[in-house]
């Protein structure tokens, strides 16, 4: 599962808890988008989360 580039954020395990609480894995995928970023040395593909692109974090190519 891809990283986000900026923030680190990837995915998460715990314990799915049943009504009769019996307890399995889980596993929570953060939502992390290849797009093209703008850097210093022109475009790049990179994998970032939606927080990011939304807080201003990368500006879109």
């Amino acid at each position: 599962m891809a990283k986000c580039a900026i923030c680190e954020k990837g995915v998460h395990f715990g314990n799915a808890v049943s009504h009769s609480h019996r307890r399995s894995n889980k596993m929570w995928k953060s939502n992390v988008k290849s797009v093209k970023v703008k850097t210093e040395g022109g475009a790049k593909k990179m994998y970032v989360c939606t927080s990011c692109l939304r807080s201003g974090a990368v500006e879109r190519a």
